[in-house]
Parts: C-alpha cells; sequence; structure tokens
C-alpha cells in the first residue's frame, strides 16, 4: 500500500536540485543576460553619455542626433563586448547562484517568511555577480563615454590596468553593489510574488495545469514588473557609477553632491526604465525557455500551505 504524501511545510525553492539542475540555471542565465545586454548596447550607450555629460546630451532624442553626427552609426556599437561578456558572467552568477542559495535558506532558515528568502538568496548571489562583472563594467562605461580611451575590452584591459592598476578595475564596486543588491533584491521578490499573484488571483490555477505557452507568457509578465521596479530603486547607484568610471569626480560624496539628490534618482530614469523593463522580460523569457527546453519548470514558486485531502495534495494559497 502507497503510503500518503504529507507536505509538512511550505518549500520554497524549486523540487530541483544537483549539479544538473545549478548548471542549466547558470548556463540560461549567462545566455539570456549576455545576450539581451548585448541587443539594447546602442541604447546603453546612450544612458551612459546622459549620465556622465547632461548638458551635452540632455535628452534622448538630441544625444541620438549629436552621437549619430559626430561619430556615425558606430558609436552606437561601443562597448558591446563588455555588455556581453560581463553581463554574462554576472548573469551566469545571479541566476545560478540564486537558485542555490535559495536552496539553502529555505532549508536554513525554516521560519522565515518567503520574502526573507528571496532577499538573502538574491543578495548573496549578487555580490559575488558584481565581483565579476566589475572589470568589465569599468572598461563598458569608459569606451562608451571616452571613444578615444579604447575600442573594446582587448585595448581597454590593459590600459586600464597599466594606468590605475586592480583598483581601476573595481574602483566602482561599491556603487556597483549600491545600484545592484538593491535591484536584485526587488526584481527577485518582485518576480516571485508576481508569478504567485498571477497564478492565484488572475488564471486561478496551479502553474503545471497550465500549458507551456501560458506559463512562459506568466514568465514575461512577471519579469516585466520586476524589472521596472527594479529600476527606479536602483537608479540613483546607476548614476553614481557611470560618473565615477569616467572620472567626473573623484570620491562617492563628491559624486552625490555633484549630481544633486534630486538628480541622482531622476537622470536618465526614463530611458533606464525603457531599457531595464524589457531586457529584464526577456532575460527571464530566455531563462525558463531553456530550463523548459531541458526538461526543468519555469521559475517562480506557487505554494502557501499544502494539505493532505487523502487522495492529492493540493496547494492552498
Amino acid at each position: 500500500m502507497k503510503k500518503s504524501l504529507v507536505l509538512q511545510e511550505t518549500k520554497l525553492c524549486e523540487e530541483f536540485s544537483g549539479k544538473y539542475y545549478y548548471g542549466i540555471c547558470t548556463l540560461g542565465g549567462m545566455v539570456s543576460a549576455g545576450a539581451t545586454h548585448l541587443a539594447i548596447t546602442p541604447l546603453d550607450v546612450l544612458k551612459v553619455n546622459m549620465q556622465v555629460n547632461p548638458v551635452k546630451y540632455n535628452s534622448i532624442s538630441t544625444s541620438f542626433t549629436t552621437l549619430l553626427r559626430e561619430d556615425g552609426v558606430s558609436a552606437f556599437r561601443r562597448g558591446w563586448t563588455g555588455k556581453f561578456f560581463g553581463y554574462g558572467v554576472q548573469g551566469a552568477c545571479r541566476f545560478g547562484l540564486y537558485e542555490y542559495f535559495k536552496k539553502l535558506y529555505s532549508n536554513v532558515l525554516k521560519d522565515q517568511n518567503k520574502t526573507t528568502i528571496f532577499f538573502f538568496s538574491s543578495a548573496s548571489a549578487e555580490v559575488i555577480a558584481n565581483v565579476a562583472l566589475c572589470p568589465f563594467e569599468a572598461i563598458k562605461v569608459r569606451v562608451q563615454a571616452q571613444p578615444r580611451f579604447a575600442k573594446g575590452l582587448a585595448d581597454g584591459f590593459p590600459k586600464l590596468y597599466a594606468s590605475e592598476g586592480l583598483r581601476g578595475l573595481y574602483k566602482g564596486l561599491i556603487p556597483l553593489w549600491g545600484r545592484n543588491l538593491p535591484f536584485s533584491m526587488v526584481m527577485f521578490s518582485t518576480f516571485e510574488h508576481s508569478v504567485d499573484l498571477i497564478y492565484r488571483k488572475a488564471i486561478q490555477r496551479k502553474k503545471e495545469d497550465c500549458s507551456i505557452a501560458q506559463q512562459l507568457g506568466v514568465t514575461c509578465l512577471a519579469g516585466y514588473a520586476a524589472g521596472s521596479v527594479g529600476s527606479i530603486i536602483s537608479n540613483p547607484a546607476d548614476n553614481i557609477v557611470a560618473s565615477l568610471n569616467n572620472k567626473k569626480a573623484g570620491s562617492l560624496m563628491l559624486v552625490v553632491k555633484k549630481i544633486g539628490l534630486r538628480n541622482l534618482f531622476t537622470r536618465s530614469l526614463p530611458i533606464r526604465i525603457m531599457l531595464v523593463g524589457p531586457v529584464v522580460t526577456l532575460q527571464w523569457l530566455f531563462y525558463d525557455t531553456i530550463k523548459v527546453l531541458s526538461g526543468l519548470p519555469t521559475s517562480g514558486h506557487i505554494c502557501s500551505e499544502v494539505k493532505d485531502t487523502g487522495a492529492k495534495i493540493e496547494a492552498n494559497a
């Protein structure tokens, strides 16, 4: 006689683990982040120049026409290698380690609510991911805003290291953490809660009862919400990173003083929302598509309480 399955507590992570699962998540994160960031390189060039030189590049339209007139179409390809490889490495760490830490913390912090688990997991992953990203970001920003500095990673790395050493590659790390830690924490938590809300309140069916197309549709909706909210939270630190990497001020406090508190929150915010919302949506779509093609479920957990009915297990949120 088969034993009835009784689930004693809410599990905040997927029912998959092991090297294969984490390997697929890492690969999915690398491909999705690298590809999407590469695709939006032209918009990123506009954003960085608006942050670094707001007097000359004071709007999206004037920035576009000025760059096109002065440097031609090639201006919008600047920094593509830093975008592709840097954010590919960051995406691998961000998504792969998030899944690992979510499993770890859900087992260790059993008495904590799920938002706490999401925050701790995403923060732990992002700390490591940004250490990997920082040198690539330093070169990318310098190439985009200072065309004569270097053409890309191949000549940018040795030039920056020779002139400033490791400090030059990592001086933007703390502002990068300041930008990406809150972004990642808010992004993953918003995504998880959005998936839960959509299935429980909008679709009103369990995830496994929906088609793959429907599941990926939920992923896109939750991804857009997550990216938009995260971009607003992290915009001040994004302006600081751009200024520091282009030597607009020598220290964090000087950057804040020079830009001004209001401008920290508002400068380049429209283009950043335009960038980040769709990019994060596509990242989650590519990420979950890779997971599905590998035989894994889409992301997001939908379960608050589980009770044994005798015949089957039902999840009640």
